[in-house]
Parts: C-alpha cells; structure tokens; sequence
C-alpha cells in the first residue's frame, strides 16, 4: 500500500459531508479510507490487552497505520480540518495521539473534552459493527440527554471522520458499549506541557489497566445511559 494515498485532504470536500456551526463547530466526513487499504489497517492495528484510549506508540502498530498516523498529524491535514471549523492555524498546535481497540460499557459517557484540547478528531476503522446503536457517536445539545442528538448518529465504520472544535457545549458520547471499537483520536492541545502530562496519565492507565482490567470492567457494567462528566482540566 503506498502510504501517500492513505488520507487525502481533498476527501473532505466530498457532497455528503457534513459542517455545522451550531451547537458547536463540527464535520462529519465519510469515505476518507480507500478500500484497498483495509486489510492492511486490520492486520497492522495494536493489538491492546485492554480497552480503553492508550497513547500512541508505533512499535505497537504496523507500518500501514504508522503511515497513517503520520498523515493525520501533518500541519496541512490539520489546516484543512482548521478552516471547516474555524480555528486559525490548528496546525501550529501540538497534537496527542490516542488509539483504542475495545470498550467496556464505562466508556462513551457525555462529556465536552476537556479544556486543553483546542480540537479533537476521530477516524474509525471497524470493517463491521452490529445492528445497533450501542457505540454510536453522539453530537449533543445537553449534557444530560443521550437522546437529544445534534445530528444522526455516526456508526464507528472504517473510513468514518468525525471532527470538532472544542468548546463548552461541545457535548458528545455513545451508548454503552462492550467489545472491539477501533479508533484512532488526535486531539490538538493547548501546549507541550498538557501533552507530557496527558501522556503520562495515559502510560499510567494502560498499566492500571493491565493490572486491573476485570475491576475496570466490572465499574461500568451498570452505568445508566445519561451518565456524564465534567471536563478534569482547567
């Protein structure tokens, strides 16, 4: 697979894509993976113990999606994105690489993001997912409806995009959900500092987590379908 057809900026202006400005600056663009990159994705993608958001670290990944994450951090792929949502020079911001390959039902609660990131963008790379809206991605209007959507739903498909500014309403989340969910989420951060110390805190929930995976599944098994948090950081 020739890496430099991975992602294109041009995919973004495509008829169906979607840009709103309210509630909060968003898109929704489809397509943005060719087809026959597929196999390659699924075969190089880090095979994690646990679910959950881990940092990025390419001897994790296979060559395809180190190619991949390469394109997604370029200032001209983030200054493409930056002139849908209105935020100049989103490419002179420091980015933080996130991958997850499962959930369990304790992810996917409402949230705005937190006040560190100046964007978020997520790009999914599920080859299937089932008859349900479980897993879904939600744009809000409230923090405590899961229902009042923004828009419809995004099933995590591969080839899915969706990106958004980040803001005090910036309300989104899913249904609960357990199993594989593949993404892969560059946030653009306020500074150096909030990416070291966003870093750390992850490199300390994968070992949490490798040690403590069936109580972190066990927590979330309940949560009710509304359930949200506020943003950590100030």
């Amino acid at each position: 697979m020739n890496a430099t057809v991975l992602l294109d900026p041009i995919r973004l202006d495509r008829p169906d894509t979607d840009i709103r400005e309210q509630p909060f600056p968003f898109m929704i663009a489809h397509g943005q993976l060719p087809d026959e990159a597929r196999a390659d994705l699924e075969r190089d993608f880090p095979r994690y113990a646990s679910a959950g958001f881990f940092p990025y670290d390419p001897s994790d990944c296979g060559p395809s999606i180190n190619a991949l994450v390469q394109q997604l951090t370029t200032p001209e792929f983030a200054s493409a994105i930056g002139r849908y949502l209105g935020i100049q020079d989103l490419g002179g911001y420091p980015t933080l690489v996130t991958l997850c390959r499962a959930l369990n039902k304790r992810h996917g609660t409402i949230h705005t993001d937190s006040r560190s990131k100046v964007a978020t963008a997520l790009l999914y790379l599920n080859t299937q997912w089932p008859d349900t809206s479980d897993g879904c991605l939600r744009f809000l209007n409230r923090i405590d409806n899961i229902d009042d959507l923004v828009v419809p739903e995004l099933k995590p498909l591969y080839g899915e995009f969706a990106v958004f500014k980040r803001c005090d309403n910036s309300f989104h989340g899913h249904l609960p959900y357990e199993g594989e969910r593949r993404v892969i989420q560059v946030a653009w951060l306020t500074s150096e500092d909030e990416k070291l110390r966003k870093t750390k805190r992850g490199k300390f929930s994968r070992t949490f987590k490798k040690l403590f995976g069936a109580l972190d599944r066990k927590l979330g098994a309940g949560r009710d379908r509304n359930a949200a948090h506020k943003t950590r950081d100030a």
